[in-house]
């Protein structure tokens, strides 16, 4: 009897399921009943590359995680391209900070020292006409200081910017002045005074009168300009002795003032020919 009753209850449960609509089944399970081998390595294919081009959106806290990390990644790199950093929080929120100031690098006055470096000084003193790049002027200096003390010996530079080395001079290295002693100044310049420095350089000399000075120059700077010429003698007028350094001149320089590691200084081939130039012109100056 129990197999009666339960009989009608299964054929029941079986024409409901039968009633209700099939489910589309999973196209995959259909196709690959009847798809040649070739066709269903295509499908494979397409399914992988769909799948790998959709990817299920990140948890609340990978958000917050690769948010901060993008963020700070993204807004270094693009700061960096645009000259400014973008700071970002923990939750990847832009933060926002002072503009940074520029540094700003002053260029500097006056170098000086006890040596020259030796290609500064090959390029620097060389005595030729047209004194193209060499926008330096370098100045060797020994001071005698009219004590029993030691003979004051070195260098100074300048790049135009500030004071020029002769002023700088007497600020750095002769600054005082005592009337009673009797001062001997030697400079070797690589280029000769500018006006300015011409009428400063004899001010000086005329307040400072036991002051004896001579300047060795290996080349005329602007000597056609009427400012340098009026200057050249107004200087020779307060005392100082003005002369263009011969070959032998620049062999003692080297010497004396250059880092040679006792090498042997060798003079270009035209040095002489260009000091008799110079001191032909230097000479109708001062004679004129």
């Amino acid at each position: 009897m129990a197999d009666k009753k339960s009989a009608p209850v299964v054929r029941r449960k079986e024409r409901l399921a039968a009633d209700k609509p099939k489910e589309a089944a999973a196209p995959e399970a259909e196709t690959f009943l009847d798809m040649s081998d070739r066709a269903q390595r295509r499908l494979k294919s397409r399914e992988a590359r769909h799948a790998a081009n959709t990817q299920a959106p990140p948890a609340d806290d990978e958000t917050a995680v690769n948010g901060a990390t993008n963020g700070a990644t993204n807004g270094a790199t693009n700061g960096d391209a645009n000259g400014d950093a973008i700071e970002v929080d923990e939750d990847g929120n832009p933060v926002e900070t002072a503009k940074k100031e520029p540094i700003v690098l002053t260029p500097f006055d006056i170098i000086s020292g006890n040596r020259i470096d030796p290609f500064f000084f090959k390029f620097q003193f060389k005595n030729v006409e047209y004194s193209s790049g060499r926008n330096k002027t370098f100045l060797c200096y020994l001071v005698d200081p009219g004590t029993d003390g030691l003979l004051m010996r070195g260098y100074m530079e300048d790049e135009h910017l500030f004071d020029h080395v002769e002023e700088a001079f007497f600020k750095e290295i002769l600054p005082y002045y005592n009337p009673k002693h009797k001062y001997v100044v030697t400079w070797y310049m690589s280029s000769s005074p500018c006006a300015a420095c011409l009428t400063k350089v004899a001010e000086i000399l005329k307040v400072r009168k036991t002051v004896r000075m001579t300047i060795f120059s290996a080349r005329l700077f602007n000597w056609e300009e009427p400012e340098i010429q009026a200057g050249l003698k107004a200087l020779v007028a307060a005392g100082c002795k003005l002369r263009m350094m011969k070959p032998l001149d620049f062999t003692y320089t080297w010497d004396t003032f250059v880092e040679n590691d006792n090498d042997t200084f060798t003079l270009w081939e035209d040095c002489q020919e260009n000091y008799e130039f110079y001191h032909e012109k230097l000479a109708e100056i001062l004679e004129s």
